[in-house]
């Protein structure tokens, strides 16, 4: 059985290749643009999302079949084809390249799986079931999705320039004072209110104290 480690990789101005040109393909390319990926999807056919995307200049496509070689410099690939036997060749070459490659729904063949992702600002929660239900892990998602409201981005916001702050006026204040700081009730109550500069005052006056 598969287990796996699980990161948030930094994937700006690096080459991805997505290997399909459907609507998986399209979702997959989508993604990795819009984390700031360096984009080539290769395929011989693509959809009308794809080809717009490429309009854009959001990715790059190399209209032919994939061919050994095209993930040379490659940080991921994931291989989207409705052809098993190149979804296959795609994970060999990049088992032989050392780069990080999906192949979707076939963990077996995958160096990693995509977890299901909910976003709040800065904050992101993965949710995975280890590629054996991913419709499972979107469900997870969908109810963490209720529990987890706007302001948690711009509590996330408010910490980091209390944080800031302290660092400036040399002030150190440990994990376990942090802890018994967050008061969230009271501080996403202000957030929702607008009241951003209060919610500040609040919490630092909170740290200070411990």
């Amino acid at each position: 059985m598969s287990t796996y480690y699980p990161i948030f990789l930094n994937i700006h101005g690096r080459k991805c290749v997505v290997v399909g040109g459907g609507e998986v393909a399209e979702r997959k390319a989508r993604a990795l643009a819009g984390q700031g990926a360096s984009v080539t999807v290769i395929s011989a056919r693509v959809c009308h999302g794809l080809a717009q995307l490429a309009q854009q200049g959001t990715i790059q496509i190399s209209a032919r079949d994939y061919q050994s070689g095209d993930l040379k410099d490659a940080l991921i690939a994931i291989a989207a084809t409705d052809d098993p036997t190149v979804n296959v060749e795609v994970a060999r070459e990049g088992r032989e390249r050392g780069v990080l490659t999906n192949v979707v729904d076939d963990p077996e063949h995958s160096d990693f799986i995509v977890p299901s992702l909910l976003r709040r600002g800065d904050i992101s929660i993965a949710v995975s079931t280890g590629g054996k239900s991913p419709a499972l892990a979107r469900r997870i998602r969908t109810e963490l999705e209720q529990s987890f409201a706007s302001e948690y981005a711009s509590l996330a916001l408010l910490i980091s320039e209390v944080r800031q702050e302290l660092k400036r006026d040399s002030i150190h204040v440990d994990g376990n004072a942090w802890q018994k700081s967050l008061d969230l009730e009271p501080l996403l109550d202000m957030l929702k209110k607008g009241e951003f500069e209060q919610a500040k005052e609040k919490l630092l006056s909170n740290l200070l104290r411990k």
